[in-house]
């Protein structure tokens, strides 16, 4: 508001006052008015305060309990993974626990258990219950079958050394013969670990005759030989393959495991003929002269076969 007014210079002192009063009174209103306006904002600013400050309090106790549910539902689901993994090293120990088995093994027990669930009622799948109580009964079996420990076993650190040359197809003969004359075939550890009787789970070997050299998992004074070959009552398989005489020495190395097994420092332990009329596992006991002699490594030398010239298959030692 504005306002103009006209004085003149012969208006008197009482004019002057009234002014001066005019002015201070619409000072006052303005001053009033101001103060009224500042409080009606003060208020207004107070009352949206205390209504953010409402709706974050809500909305920060609304956040914690989510994160609280959320953090109390992950810890459950840790609590269940826990429980699944105790459950799992648990069945993994117990699996372990059976005896060694490779991976060749038990790929195979895995094969034949979704067989046999696809025949019965079409379920595809296996458990690991399953594959556990497949292997124990399986080995159960193999131990009730042999009745000793096998201390040639490779999956429990058995191993062949060395051997005689091998029987391999002709597409890899080349790549054989590039490699060092001390190298281990790889289908050597075949002899070394159970084959439940099927065909094929062998170490070749060329011609009718050769030897084999095995370390042992540990040092033993040695009771027994247990040779395997397959049953006989396996169909269309030629069994003429089969080593037929034997003789079997052992030595004592220790830490010595480079130095070569030689006749001379070796001494019997048996020797025998395996019988293709007979059980396919036949064990022969050592000779009484062995006495209580130690031996972590064995060579086995078979002198013939039973008829097939081109090579020799040893399924199990």
């Amino acid at each position: 508001m504005i306002q103009k007014l006209a004085l003149k210079s012969a208006d008197s002192s009482g004019g002057s006052l009234v002014v001066v009063l005019y002015f201070m009174r619409r000072i006052d209103e303005v001053e009033s008015f101001v103060k009224t306006k500042m409080t009606m904002m003060q208020v207004h600013v107070d009352a949206m305060d205390k209504k953010i400050e409402s709706k974050v309090g809500g909305l920060r106790r609304e956040f914690s309990d989510k994160i609280e549910e959320n953090t109390g539902e992950v810890n459950h689901r840790f609590e269940k993974l826990d429980s699944k993994s105790e459950m799992l090293e648990k069945k993994l120990g117990e699996l372990g626990a059976v005896e060694f088995l490779s991976k060749e093994d038990l790929e195979n027990i895995f094969g034949d258990l979704m067989n046999v669930k696809g025949a019965d009622n079409g379920d595809m799948k296996v458990s690991l219950d399953d594959i556990i109580m497949t292997t124990r009964d399986r080995l159960l079996k193999e131990s009730q079958r042999l009745g000793r420990v096998d201390y040639a076993l490779s999956t429990g650190g058995a191993m062949v050394v060395r051997h005689s040359k091998p029987f391999i197809i002709r597409k890899v003969r080349r790549w054989f013969r590039k490699i060092s004359l001390t190298t281990v075939y790889r289908d050597s550890k075949n002899m070394l670990k159970p084959s439940f009787g099927e065909p094929d789970q062998c170490f070749p070997i060329k011609g009718d005759s050769g030897f084999v050299h095995i370390r042992l998992r540990t040092t033993i004074i040695p009771e027994a030989i247990t040779l395997e070959h397959v049953d006989k009552q396996a169909v269309a398989y030629d069994r003429s393959r089969a080593p037929k005489n034997y003789r079997v020495y052992g030595c004592h190395r220790g830490y010595n495991a480079d130095i070569a097994i030689e006749i001379g420092k070796i001494f019997l332990l048996a020797e025998f003929s395996y019988n293709l009329e007979k059980s396919n596992a036949q064990t022969f006991n050592v000779l009484d002269s062995v006495g209580s002699g130690l031996v972590d490594t064995v060579r086995l030398d078979f002198t013939t076969n039973h008829g097939n010239p081109s090579h020799t298959c040893i399924n199990r030692l």
